[in-house]
């Protein structure tokens, strides 16, 4: 295995790089660089840490012809082009963890700031005035919070409000009642939120279905003085709208640590009164920096040595203890994949993948992707685990995921089938020591055969002098046979041989075996 080559192209607390070289990992610390300068380097790299400042764009991508995977070292993902990389095969993870604590306390930091006024009452003070009527602020206690967004970060602020003895109201499409229970919070929908809310603080991802969240139709919905507070993504509010809204009074102070545009060197709303503005400041403590380095460069270093998946945007988690278990399956997985791709012709409209016995104790969705890359490679060379749920998706493939708890034959067995036009075909195969991925049934006929290298399969009559003469066949073609698979159903009925060969089968050898007596059907396969 060659050494992984991991670009760290975004300034990064050091422990980053300290941790990639401690695990056998070469890592270049390269940052400032160009979107030209960084595309022709990055095709060296087969992993790429970045903060916000390095954008990954499709023309990044298409560049980097080695890499398998982009790290962030934080939440937010706006940087990276995520339907680009997953094409391309690339995984994308982020550390949604390592600052949720973090932001969590800036954002109650700005609730407090905004509830007694403090950035006004300081620059008054230090201008010599002592205007303490002026500054009459509210307390929180008893005051009901708003929470857009109840995920990692926006519970760590539902916890913190409770225990200033705010009621707490939250509106999530994804928050269950279950966990809304859980949190302590009260779950709305957002008219609600709006109504009811005396502090309103947003806590979700920039996306299609949120950006302007609150727009100038929502924010004449809310309750008149309303404070609100954003730590989490520019854009979820319509700052022109936020500014009439102040300058009406129907807002009675707002609290910005992102902007639509950054760096926001000028705003309308600066200068604004009740307004405070922190130039991003929700994941700037030491804490956080080190945190999110150490956690980005250890979940690249899990993947490019271990396949362990953590906090991946676009494909299935799999942590690094559970990658060595899955591994061999993951091989049988894909293999059996393959050979249904490659056998299966015509047109497919559903692949099953079954489990049983050990297999069904396993987490599924690596299998799956497995399976669909072994698929999907007969028709695309560049897919992977990644990218072949899209691509099976985008050609309207219905993936069925089936387990079994009853015993069979074998202490674990994977089965896939794919509907065709001419009806199901099914493959099964089992691990042999727990390691070695070995095929036990193909298209109902019992057989027991390694799947790789170069093969040949065929379907003849069973009938006596066969064999003999394919032999002769091949041995005039100088082609050698390596090991020799032979299945069927009954005697005197269709026959299927697996035929793994030391050279790869060219089509004129194929024709003669073609014109062989008895012969129905003959494929090259490999693997």
């Amino acid at each position: 295995m060659t050494t992984p080559k991991v670009l760290i192209s975004d300034s990064m607390d050091p422990r980053a790089a300290s941790i990639f070289r401690e695990r056998g990992i070469h890592v270049d610390e390269i940052t400032g660089k160009t979107p030209e300068e960084l595309a022709a380097i990055i095709g060296e790299y087969d992993g790429l840490a970045i903060r916000s400042s390095t954008k990954v764009t499709s023309k990044i991508l298409e560049a980097a012809t080695n890499l398998k995977v982009v790290g962030r070292a934080g939440i937010g993902v706006d940087n990276i082009d995520i339907p680009a990389a997953t094409a391309r095969g690339v995984v994308v993870m982020n550390t949604p963890f390592g600052n949720s604590i973090t932001t969590a306390e800036h954002a109650i930091a700005l609730m407090f700031a905004l509830a007694r006024q403090l950035p006004e009452a300081d620059a008054s003070t230090q201008a010599g005035k002592w205007e303490k009527n002026r500054f009459m602020g509210v307390e929180v206690t008893g005051k009901t919070l708003g929470l857009i967004g109840a995920g990692n970060i926006g519970s760590n602020v539902a916890s913190r409000a409770l225990g200033l003895k705010m009621k707490v109201v939250a509106f999530d499409p994804f928050l269950t009642p279950e966990r809304a229970i859980e949190m302590g919070v009260e779950k709305v929908e957002l008219d609600q939120l709006l109504a009811r809310a005396d502090f309103i603080t947003l806590h979700t991802p920039l996306t299609d279905q949120t950006r302007n969240i609150l727009s100038r139709e929502n924010i004449a919905k809310t309750k008149k003085g309303v404070r609100i507070i954003n730590c989490a993504r520019g854009g979820l509010i319509d700052e022109a709208a936020l500014k009439d809204a102040l300058d009406s009074g129907q807002v009675g102070g707002a609290a910005l640590d992102v902007f639509e545009s950054e760096p926001a060197k000028a705003s309308p709303l600066f200068g604004t009164p009740n307004f405070i503005s922190t130039p991003h400041l929700g994941a700037s403590t030491s804490e956080a920096q080190v945190n999110v380095a150490i956690q980005v460069a250890e979940q690249m270093s899990d993947y490019l040595l271990l396949g362990g998946v953590t906090n991946a945007l676009n494909m299935p988690s799999l942590s690094a203890e559970e990658a060595p278990r899955l591994k061999p399956y993951m091989a049988l997985a894909e293999r059996l994949g393959s050979l249904v791709g490659q056998l299966a012709h015509g047109s497919i409209g559903c692949l099953s993948i079954e489990t049983e016995g050990a297999a069904a104790a396993l987490n599924a969705k690596p299998i799956t992707g497995a399976v669909l890359a072994g698929f999907m490679r007969v028709h695309s060379d560049s897919v992977n685990m990644v990218n072949a749920p899209v691509l099976a998706k985008e050609r309207g493939l219905d993936v069925r995921e089936v387990r079994h708890d009853r015993e069979g034959d074998y202490h674990t067995l994977l089965r896939v089938s794919a509907r065709t036009q001419a009806g199901e075909r099914t493959v099964a195969g089992t691990l042999f020591g727990n390691s070695a991925p070995r095929l036990v049934e193909l298209f109902g006929v019992k057989v027991e055969a390694d799947l790789v290298g170069d093969m040949l399969y065929i379907v003849n009559e069973d009938r006596p002098g066969f064999i003999g003469r394919l032999g002769t066949l091949l041995g005039e073609a100088n082609i050698n046979i390596g090991t020799f698979h032979l299945g069927r159903l009954a005697a005197g009925g269709d026959a299927v041989l697996l035929l793994s060969l030391d050279e790869p089968v060219g089509p004129e050898v194929v024709r003669k075996v073609e014109t062989l007596p008895g012969v129905r059907l003959v494929r090259p396969l490999k693997f």
